[in-house]
């Protein structure tokens, strides 16, 4: 074992810092507060920077987690979120509510000794300190090509497609059955573990890259897929309809309380 992994390890995993639970108890706030500039700095600086990273495979997008967190550890905090937006177009989302424990976490070198990085948290501060306090730029898109894309749902799976597809050149319209864009993130998700105003801050990202976001529109309804393409013009359609619907049984007794 190399001296400066010996270093890295003795730097214990930071915490972060939460309400104090007789304060939470009475209200519906975000419960985690977030890794300072410093506490982040110094959680940037146990990752081993691995020639062969494994917690990259153990990401469902692929995110360069080395990279990103160099740039935390260097204290370029706009150089992570612009690293981190080459695969991610939710980071303050996924910062919060992916299971990086089961995920890029569980593979990390480093937590085979000791407590792995905290990738989650880091992802998170990056984004929350661009939001914040960093000078605001959009993450680079490639040339238009001309083709239009209709995303239909407006959940993680909806956005991160539109993400991915703005960067690539494409034009994209989201259509939600709702009068909110979020799906899951905003119906399902308690605001005291994801804040609305975060996933509407990341919503208008995708916007300001030139996502139009059509609301109160049940496709299939108002409009069916094949007047999507033919009266529409658009070249390729993204469902995305999530499980907002429950299917029942028709089982006796299933609407009475607690069932």
């Amino acid at each position: 074992m190399t001296e400066d992994v010996k270093k890295k390890e003795k730097i214990a995993r930071q915490k972060m810092p939460e309400q104090e639970p007789q304060v939470r108890a009475r209200n519906f706030e975000e419960v985690p507060l977030g890794y300072s500039p410093e506490t982040a700095e110094l959680e940037a600086g146990r990752c081993l920077q691995c020639k062969k990273p494994s917690c990259v495979e153990g990401c469902p997008v692929q995110i360069d987690i080395p990279a990103f967190i160099k740039e935390i550890k260097e204290k370029n905090f706009s150089g992570a979120i612009m690293k981190l937006w080459e695969k991610t177009s939710l980071p303050a989302v996924c910062g919060r509510v992916c299971p990086q424990e089961a995920q890029c976490e569980q593979l990390c070198i480093l937590g085979k000794k000791e407590e792995p990085v905290a990738v989650g948290r880091l992802e998170r501060f990056a984004a929350d300190w661009q939001r914040t306090k960093g000078e605001f730029k959009l993450p680079p898109k490639a040339d238009p090509t001309g083709k239009k894309v209709a995303v239909i749902g407006s959940g993680p799976s909806g956005l991160t497609v539109a993400g991915d597809l703005l960067l690539k050149g494409h034009e994209v319209t989201i259509y939600e059955a709702f009068h909110k864009a979020g799906g899951v993130l905003v119906y399902g998700i308690p605001e005291f573990r994801l804040p609305k105003a975060i996933v509407e801050s990341e919503v208008n990202i995708l916007e300001k890259l030139g996502a139009k976001i059509v609301c109160n529109a049940v496709i299939g309804r108002t409009r069916t897929i094949e007047e999507l393409m033919t009266e529409e013009g658009f070249d390729a359609v993204y469902i995305g309809v999530g499980a907002g619907l429950p299917i029942f049984m028709n089982l006796q007794g299933e609407n009475l309380i607690g069932i």
